[in-house]
């Protein structure tokens, strides 16, 4: 499915709900099944990610499992599995998926009694898992390249024999998210303590609290602070946790974009979070990106929008994310006439380096969500703007092109293209 984009013409005034976190579904998801659960106490995000960990869950008679593009499901149910006594599972994914690393997690299990195996290349998915009790104790594992690796690894350890005491070597990565697992652990009942790398969980058995709910998805509204970059409009977003209580480190997109002219009303005045156009808008936007990696494409597209040279750091995840984002931004951001650059394996910057535009970009996604939603907003600044694959946004936000009718915009389906 391919879109063109118009953007709307009077100023924007929208109200969106938006969807619940993708993150933090993943995660009440694993940890009610280890309860024993099946999830009907709390509603979970409505996204490809998270109905292909749902699928996987349900049934316990599956011996194939295929969680298609699903990143975070693949980590999750690596761990999960093969803390499952008696039950063997192929766990499989799409043709980028066997190309992206899952063996730090996978040495991890293996020194905690996890039987694993590799079915194709060494390091990668498809994996053969053979569930048992794991034994855990002290396990070391390298902390610098995905927190999903950690976040699957602790969420099984209070089901371990001897618990687990894991070292995290290197400066972790998104340590947010390890920190939103942590805290909804302890809401399950985990017994967990943390000395600066060294992570100790005692041996216990979880229970799903009651009362819990799955917030909003702040990597979702990240997009709409672009848009409200980019129009200087009247928006309110809701089912946001307030930044400040919130579970997600994406929630750090409200403190980043007051530097590029928006700020955040928490408790706006129809109930939900209020975005304010602002003119302080930063000469040059720098920051580490690291505990935020999935919001560097909307950071990046932003600041080129609006003409502010950056320069991002931290970075060096998204190379191996559902596609390289960092070769994908680079080229995309070409098309809008940007020259994006990249200093070592951790750094991309923008010093206001331009070639001529000469037609109306037609964006490629990469069968990235995060592409099609961090490059729609350009149709703001130019009228027309198209969009590739458009569907790719069903893994974790399936109604943001209906959101973006509702706030006005025009988005039309285009014919589809003839195959080469």
């Amino acid at each position: 499915m391919n879109l063109r984009i118009f953007p709307p013409d009077e100023l924007l005034q929208a109200d969106v709900r938006l969807p619940l976190s993708k993150s933090v579904s993943a995660r009440a998801l694993i940890l009610d099944a280890l309860a024993g659960g099946d999830a009907s106490g709390f509603e979970v995000a409505a996204c490809d990610d998270t109905d292909a960990m749902r699928a996987a869950l349900a049934d316990p008679s599956l011996e194939y499992v295929n969680i298609g593009a699903a990143g975070t499901a693949m980590r999750f149910l690596t761990a999960y599995f093969a803390a499952q006594p008696g039950r063997t599972v192929r766990l499989d994914g799409s043709e980028r998926m066997r190309r992206r690393p899952v063996a730090p997690l996978v040495e991890a299990l293996r020194s905690c009694g996890a039987s694993v195996d590799y079915v194709g290349e060494e390091g990668f998915p498809p994996l053969l898992i053979r569930g048992r009790r794991l034994d855990g104790g002290s396990v070391s594992i390298d902390s610098t390249i995905s927190s999903q690796f950690i976040s699957a690894l602790l969420m099984i350890a209070p089901t371990m024999s001897r618990g687990l005491r894991l070292t995290l070597v290197g400066e972790p990565a998104s340590e947010p998210y390890m920190a939103m697992t942590l805290d909804m652990m302890r809401r399950w009942g985990a017994v967990i303590d943390r000395q600066a790398e060294v992570i100790e969980v005692a041996p216990a058995t979880y229970r799903t609290p009651g009362g819990f709910e799955v917030e909003a998805d702040w990597s979702a509204a990240s997009y709409w602070y672009e848009i409200e970059a980019l129009t200087s409009g009247w928006l309110t977003l809701r089912g946001l946790t307030d930044a400040a209580h919130s579970l997600q480190g994406d929630s750090r997109c409200a403190s980043l974009f007051v530097g590029l002219g928006v700020e955040t009303e928490p408790e706006g005045e129809s109930g939900g979070t209020d975005l304010v156009a602002s003119p302080d808008v930063t000469p040059r936007f720098v920051a580490d990106m690291s505990d935020t990696p999935d919001i560097v494409q909307t950071v990046a597209v932003s600041c080129a929008m609006l003409g502010v040279p950056f320069r991002l750091t931290g970075v060096a995840s998204l190379r191996i994310k559902e596609t390289d984002r960092i070769e994908a931004l680079r080229r995309e951001l070409l098309k809008v006439g940007v020259i994006m650059e990249t200093e070592g394996d951790d750094c991309i910057f923008w010093e206001s380096a331009r070639r001529p535009v000469t037609e109306v970009p037609v964006f490629d996604t990469y069968d990235d969500h995060r592409m099609a939603m961090a490059f729609a907003p350009v149709a703001i600044y130019i009228p027309g703007t198209v969009v590739r694959d458009a569907g790719v946004v069903a893994k974790s936000y399936p109604g943001f092109w209906d959101n973006l009718r509702e706030a006005g915009f025009t988005v039309e389906e285009l014919p589809e293209e003839p195959a080469e």
